[in-house]
């Protein structure tokens, strides 16, 4: 009976796989004693289907490398990559260990970038409301005091109104189209193309691009730091750490680094001329090549990047929210003078 497949492991499961397999493959044991001590320590279902499709790949003789690539896509290319470079370097243990970090660093910035957007967003939909009530709602109510004031409401209030006599029509239709709009978001977050069509708007963004650029880096950065602490050259690190970036601008830039290095260049010069970092990042690495501790170098590179990607990304919803909080109440503020202040002076007047 064929496998299904399972859903593939989110970044703190593959953080929590690493660190585990690591502990246990520094102790001694074998790859399959490891998969099946985790499968049997595991409750959630789809996960130990997972490690089950791998251990009995495992038992049948195959390699670490292709028992990971039995259960269909539910390890990512650059782990089963480090891996099959991790058996054939025999370091399998500090491949583990450092993709451990390497996931546990992108689960961490996921999460910060998943609460900076959420109070915004949040904020924005209770603002909608409180127009939409106030359109919908209370401006009638001010309509029907005019009437029996027998005068009318000035242009603007007018135009309020029969925004909201439109909205309340064609209130299932809006509900439609906002439930299409929620799927289309989720689509976008939950799926790989989503996010990449995401991921390319977002370059098109002045404020946004930077952060994503600071994050591209980093996991460059990261992936470098990993393979080239497994013993791999720096031709094939730049080729699998290559591969993390999403930015089909800075893989361009890497393979063009590679293409330079490949003829005698040095690293840290090739990063420089095509632009991949920063002019004192760039030394960094030069130090780190002579000083035969590129890896550690790439690490911390990796680590001030990622500090750099968060610093934006609070900078700008630190600014973000004042915005829409002036923006927003300047709405309901407009809309709320617009029929108090003539309503108090044909009171006045009558009083």
């Amino acid at each position: 009976m064929p496998h299904t497949s399972p859903k593939p492991l989110n970044h703190r499961e593959l953080s929590a796989f690493c660190g585990q397999m690591a502990m246990m493959l520094s102790a001694g044991i074998s790859s399959v004693e490891a998969l099946s001590i985790l499968r049997d320590s595991l409750e959630h279902p789809q996960a130990r289907e997972i490690l089950s499709q791998s251990v009995q790949a495992l038992e049948a003789g195959e390699s670490l490398h292709a028992a990971l690539c039995a259960p269909k896509d539910a390890f990512p290319h650059y782990l089963l990559d480090m891996v099959d470079t991790g058996e054939r370097a025999g370091q399998l243990d500090t491949v583990f260990a450092s993709l451990s970090s390497y996931y546990e660093r992108r689960d961490a910035l996921a999460k910060e970038i998943r609460s900076a957007v959420a109070y915004p967003l949040v904020m924005i939909v209770m603002m909608l409301a409180v127009i939409l009530v106030l359109i919908v709602q209370v401006m009638p109510v001010f309509q029907q005091v005019y009437s029996q004031l027998g005068t009318e409401m000035n242009q603007f209030s007018s135009w309020v109104l029969n925004l909201g006599v439109w909205l309340s029509r064609y209130s299932l239709v809006l509900v439609g189209i906002a439930v299409i709009l929620a799927l289309v978001l989720l689509y976008l977050t939950r799926t790989k193309k989503g996010r990449d069509r995401l991921a390319a708007l977002g370059r098109r963004l002045p404020g946004i691009r930077p952060i994503l650029k600071a994050i591209s880096l980093s996991r460059f950065a990261d992936g470098m730091a990993i393979t080239l602490r497994s013993g791999l050259d720096t031709d094939e690190s730049l080729e699998l750490a290559g591969r993390l970036t999403e930015s089909a601008l800075l893989r361009e830039k890497i393979e063009a680094c590679r293409r330079q290095t490949a003829q005698g260049t040095d690293l840290g010069a090739a990063f420089r001329e095509n632009e991949v970092f920063s002019g004192i990042y760039a030394k960094m690495i030069s130090i780190g090549i002579l000083s035969g501790s590129l890896d550690t170098v790439m690490a911390r590179v990796a680590d001030q990047y990622a500090q750099d990607a968060s610093e934006r990304i609070s900078r700008t919803v630190g600014r973000l929210e004042p915005t829409l909080v002036a923006v927003l109440s300047i709405l309901v503020g407009m809309i709320l003078l617009s029929v108090m202040l003539p309503l108090m002076g044909v009171m006045s007047n009558i009083g």
